[in-house]
C-alpha cells in the first residue's frame, strides 16, 4: 500500500501541486510570524544588551514618580550620594542621570512622533573625565552647555530635518520651549532606535525639568574589573537608605526594555497570522475537494484492490499516507517561503514613527514544529473524509464503468442537517437584534452564529447549486450553446461544484461581513466624532495628565476671528460604584460650544456642588433633576453630595457628566489643569488661517493638538482604514485559493470528459468555443460561490449591527457599494483565469483521439 500511495501521487502530482500550493500559504505565514517574532525580540534583547554594556548596577528611588522638580524633591538621588556610590568597593565609575520626556516639533512646525510618549526620551548629557558621554556619542556637533542649547540623536535629526544651528520647539509637561541644536548623538536605546525620539539637556536643565536642582532620576554605575554585577549591587544595596532607593542591575534593565519595546510591538503579529488562519481555514475545503475528486475518479483502482485482499484499513491508510507525503512537501515549502517572508517583515511593517530593528534570523524548534504540526495536521485531517469514503468502496464496483450519483435518502440528510445549521445559526443571530449591548457573552454568540451560518451554507451547497445556478444560467445562456453547455456540465455533480465554490463563499462571506461592519462602524464614528460638538476647533492634550497653559488659553480667546473660547477641564468621577468621566465647564459659554439636548434642567444651573448627568448615567443611578447623590472627583479622597440640576441625551463631547470648571479643576488629578479648549470662529476667516491662528496661540506646541471638525472626524475613523486593509488581504488570500480550487477541478474534468469535449469537436464546436464553455463553467461556479457569501455575510453583518449599535447611538447598517463590487468583480475574473489553462488544454485535444480513448 506504500507503493501504491506513491504511484499514485507521481501519477497525479500535477493535481496535488494545488493542494501543496494552498497549504503552502498557510504554513508561510505561521512560520514566517513565528520567525519574524522570534527573530525581533531576539534583536531587541541584543539592541537593549548593547545599550547598557557599560552598566553594572543603577540605583532609582523607590515609589517615586518621575513627573518633574516637584516630585523629586524629596529624592535621596543627589550629589552627596553619587560621591558616596563612588567611594564603595568594586564601582569604577559613576554617571548621575536625569530623565524624562520630550515632545519635539519638527523643522515644518509639525509634532514629531507626538502619539508614540512612551519613546520620546529626554535626558542630561552628562559628560565623563574624558569630556565624552559613553551612553551619548557625539556624531556632529558638540554637546550642550547650557539651558539654551539642545542635542538629539541621528534618528530624530533625520526624522525632523534639523540641522546643527537650528531652533527646535519642544515640550516636555508644560509650556513650550525653544532650544538651538548644538550636537546630534547617537544611541543604543531601543525606544528610540524602534521608532522614537531623543532630547539631551546639559546636566543643571534636565535636573530643573526631570528632577530637582542637586537631585537625579538614576545613578548608573560601572564595575571595576573583577567586580561581578550581582555582587555589586548587593554592595550597593547596603550603602542606600532602607526603603527609599534601589539597585538593579544592568542586565535586568536590559531585559525589561527588550520586553517593554517587544511589548509594544507584538502587534504586529496578529495581522499574518489572522491571514495564516484564513489561509489555512479556506485551504482545507481545497483539499477535501481534491481527495474526493481523486478518490472518486480511482474508484474503479481502489475497488480492484479490495477485490485481490485489500482491506478498508489499508485503503484509508494508504489515501492518508498519501495526504501525509503531501503535507510533507508542502511544510518544507511553505517553511522556505516563510523564512523570506519573516526576512521582509521588518521593511514592510517598520513605519516612520515605528522602526522593527534588523537581525539576523532567528529559527527556533518552535517554527519548525509549526511547519510541520500545521502542514501535516491540516493536511491529513482535511483527507480523512475522503479516505473514509475510498474505505467503504466495494469490490463490485470494479464492475461499472460510471459512477453512481448519490442516493436520495442521503440528500435528504444533507438537508436536514443543513436546515438545522440554518435555523441554529440564523436564530443566534436574530437573537442578538434587539441585544444593545456588545458583552463578550454577545460577541461569543455572534459569532457561534456567524460559524453556524456558514457552515449551514457549505451543507445546503449541493442542494442550492441546482436553483441558483439555473437562476444564474440566464446570463450564461445569452453565449448560445456553449453557454448552455456550461450550465449543465456545472449542474452535472453539484456537490462537487458546490466543494470547489466553498472556498470563494467562505472568503466572500468574511470579507463581506468585515467590510459591512467597517464600513458601518466607520461612518458612526465620523457622526459621532462632530456629535455634540457646537465649536468649530477643539484644541485638546495629547495626554491625560498634561495640561493646557493657561496663558494659552488667554491668548486662544484673544485671537482674531475666534468668538468663544471655553475651557475644558476632564477628569474623572467615582459615583454609584462606577468610574464615569466629567467635564469641568464655564457654565456662561457651554451652551456656545456643545450641542446640549436637555431632557430636563439646563446647563445655566451649574456651579459647585451642582452638576447635569447624561441620560445613561441617570438610567444606571435613577437620577433625575433635583435628585442628590454622593459622588467624588478625582485626586478627592472625600465624597460629596451633588444635586442633579439637568439630564442631557448622550453627548461625546460633554462625556458623562458635566460640572463647574473651578470644581474639577480644584479636585481633578491634575490641579487647575485644562484639557480641553473649545472654539467657535465668527466665521470670517478661512478654517486654515484660523487653525494657523490658533496654533500659534498655544505656541506650536507639539503636546496638543489643534483640530477643526473634520480632522475630528478622520482621526475617529483611521483605525477603519487598517480594518479595510485586513479585509483586502483576506480577499486576496480567498481569491487566490479559490483559483487554485477552480483550476484544479476543472482540470480534471476536463481529464474525465474527454471523449466528451472530442464529440463536441467532432460536431463541429471550434478550439475557442471549447475554450469559451470551459471559462463559463469556471465563472458560474464562481458566481455561485460568490452569491452565498454575499447572502452569508450581509445577513451576519445586519444582525450583529444591532451589538455595535448598543456602543454608539449613531450606528447604522451601511453599505459599502464600492467594496462589494470589488468583490464580485474580483471573484468573476478570477474564476475566468483560473479557467485558462484546463480550456487551454480542452481546446488542444484531438477529436478523434479524444473519442477514441476509453
Amino acid at each position: 500500500m506504500l507503493r501504491t500511495a506513491l504511484r499514485n501521487l507521481l501519477a497525479h502530482k500535477a493535481r496535488q501541486i494545488m493542494t501543496v500550493l494552498a497549504v503552502c500559504l498557510g504554513v508561510a505565514f505561521v512560520c514566517g510570524t513565528l520567525v519574524f517574532a522570534d527573530s525581533t525580540a531576539a534583536a531587541h534583547r541584543a539592541a537593549a544588551s548593547k545599550n547598557y554594556a557599560d552598566i553594572a548596577v543603577t540605583v532609582t528611588a523607590t515609589g517615586s514618580p518621575s513627573g518633574g522638580p516637584a516630585d523629586q524633591q524629596g529624592s535621596v538621588l543627589d550629589d552627596a550620594l553619587v560621591r558616596k556610590l563612588a567611594g564603595v568597593p568594586g564601582v569604577a565609575a559613576v554617571r548621575p542621570s536625569a530623565d524624562g520626556s520630550a515632545t519635539l516639533n519638527a523643522a515644518d512646525g509639525t509634532p514629531l512622533r507626538a502619539d508614540k510618549a512612551w519613546s520620546n526620551l529626554a535626558a542630561a548629557y552628562v559628560p565623563g573625565a574624558d569630556g565624552k558621554d559613553s551612553r551619548h556619542p557625539l556624531a556632529e556637533g558638540r554637546a550642550p552647555a547650557h539651558g539654551g542649547e539642545l542635542a538629539v540623536d541621528s534618528g530624530t535629526a533625520a526624522a525632523g530635518r534639523f540641522r546643527i544651528g537650528d531652533t527646535v520647539t519642544l515640550a516636555t509637561d508644560g509650556p513650550v520651549m525653544t532650544k538651538r541644536l548644538v550636537g546630534i548623538v547617537t544611541t543604543e536605546d531601543t525606544r528610540v532606535t524602534s521608532g522614537g525620539t531623543l532630547a539631551l539637556f546639559d546636566k543643571a536643565t534636565a535636573q530643573q525639568l526631570f528632577a530637582a536642582p542637586g537631585h537625579y532620576t538614576g545613578i548608573d554605575l560601572s564595575a571595576a574589573p573583577g567586580a561581578a554585577p550581582s555582587e555589586l549591587a548587593r554592595r550597593v544595596t547596603d550603602v542606600l537608605p532602607a526603603g527609599r532607593a534601589e539597585a538593579t542591575t544592568g542586565a535586568a534593565l536590559a531585559g525589561q526594555q527588550a520586553i517593554l519595546v517587544d511589548t509594544l510591538t507584538r502587534g504586529y503579529e496578529k495581522v499574518p497570522m489572522v491571514f495564516a488562519g484564513v489561509s489555512l481555514f479556506i485551504g482545507s475545503f481545497l483539499i477535501v475537494n481534491t481527495f474526493t475528486m481523486l478518490v472518486a475518479r480511482r474508484t474503479r483502482e481502489i475497488a480492484l484492490l479490495r477485490a485481490i485482499g485489500a482491506s478498508r484499513r489499508q485503503v484509508s491508510r494508504s489515501v492518508l499516507l498519501e495526504a501525509l507525503l503531501v503535507g510533507l512537501v508542502a511544510s518544507a515549502a511553505g517553511f522556505l517561503l516563510g523564512l523570506g517572508i519573516a526576512s521582509v517583515l521588518p521593511d514592510v511593517l517598520s513605519t516612520e514613527g515605528d522602526v522593527l530593528p534588523r537581525g539576523p534570523l532567528v529559527i527556533g524548534p518552535r517554527s519548525v514544529a509549526a511547519a510541520l504540526g500545521v502542514g501535516v495536521g491540516v493536511t491529513v485531517l482535511a483527507a480523512w473524509l475522503p479516505s473514509r469514503k475510498a474505505a467503504k468502496v466495494a469490490p463490485v464496483e470494479a464492475m461499472r464503468t460510471a459512477g453512481q450519483a448519490p442516493s436520495a435518502p442521503r440528500d435528504r440528510f444533507r438537508g436536514v442537517a443543513g436546515l438545522a445549521l440554518l435555523v441554529l445559526g440564523a436564530g443566534r443571530l436574530m437573537s442578538l437584534s434587539g441585544a444593545k449591548d456588545a458583552s463578550e457573552e454577545n460577541l461569543q454568540n455572534a459569532m457561534l452564529g456567524c460559524a453556524l451560518l456558514v457552515a449551514a451554507l457549505i451543507v445546503l451547497a449541493p442542494l442550492l447549486a441546482v436553483p441558483v445556478i439555473r437562476l444564474t444560467g440566464r446570463l450564461t445562456g445569452r453565449f448560445g450553446t456553449t453557454g448552455r453547455l456550461a450550465r449543465e456540465n456545472a449542474l452535472r455533480d453539484p456537490r462537487r461544484t458546490a466543494a470547489t465554490a466553498a472556498t470563494l463563499l467562505i472568503s466572500t462571506a468574511l470579507v463581506t461581513g468585515l467590510a459591512v461592519i467597517g464600513n458601518s462602524t466607520g461612518q458612526a464614528l465620523d457622526r459621532q466624532a462632530a456629535a455634540g460638538l457646537g465649536a468649530d476647533f477643539v484644541i485638546s492634550t495629547r495626554s491625560t495628565m498634561a495640561g493646557i497653559d493657561p496663558a494659552a488659553v488667554r491668548r486662544v480667546a484673544d485671537t482674531p476671528g475666534v468668538r468663544t473660547a471655553s475651557a475644558v477641564t476632564d477628569s474623572t468621577l467615582f459615583i454609584g460604584g462606577s468610574v464615569r468621566q466629567i467635564s469641568g465647564v464655564a457654565p456662561e459659554t457651554v451652551n456656545a460650544v456643545m450641542k446640549l439636548d436637555f431632557t430636563s434642567g439646563s446647563a445655566e444651573e451649574l456651579g459647585p456642588g451642582r452638576i447635569a448627568v447624561a441620560a445613561t448615567v441617570a438610567r444606571a443611578n435613577g437620577l433625575t433633576t433635583g435628585s442628590e447623590v454622593k459622588a467624588r472627583i478625582g485626586r478627592n479622597q472625600d465624597s460629596t453630595t451633588y444635586t442633579v440640576v439637568g439630564v442631557y441625551k448622550d453627548n461625546p463631547t460633554a462625556h458623562d457628566v458635566l460640572g463647574a470648571r473651578t470644581e474639577v479643576q480644584r479636585d481633578g488629578f491634575v490641579p487647575d489643569s485644562v484639557q480641553r479648549i473649545l472654539v467657535r470662529t465668527d466665521g470670517g476667516a478661512a478654517s486654515k488661517t484660523i487653525e494657523d491662528r490658533l496654533r500659534t496661540a498655544v505656541g506650536n506646541n507639539p503636546l496638543l493638538k489643534v483640530h477643526n471638525r473634520e480632522q475630528l472626524v478622520h482621526e475617529a475613523a483611521g483605525s477603519m482604514g487598517d480594518l479595510l486593509n485586513v479585509v483586502y488581504g483576506m480577499l486576496a488570500i480567498g481569491v487566490v485559493i479559490a483559483a487554485l480550487g477552480i483550476a484544479n477541478t476543472l482540470a480534471m474534468s476536463v481529464s474525465e470528459r474527454t471523449r466528451e469535449i472530442g464529440a463536441l469537436r467532432a460536431l463541429g464546436m471550434d478550439r475557442s468555443g471549447i475554450r469559451r464553455m470551459i471559462r463559463l463553467e469556471a465563472v458560474t461556479v464562481a458566481a455561485f460561490g460568490t452569491l452565498l457569501g454575499l447572502a452569508g455575510g450581509l445577513f451576519s453583518a445586519w444582525a450583529v449591527g444591532s451589538l455595535a449599535n448598543g456602543a454608539m447611538e449613531q450606528y447604522s447598517l451601511a453599505l459599502p457599494w464600492g467594496t462589494l463590487l470589488l468583490v464580485c468583480l474580483v471573484s468573476l475574473a478570477i474564476g475566468a483565469l483560473a479557467a485558462a489553462v484546463p480550456a487551454r488544454r480542452a481546446a488542444a485535444l484531438s477529436p478523434l483521439e479524444a473519442v477514441a480513448q476509453a
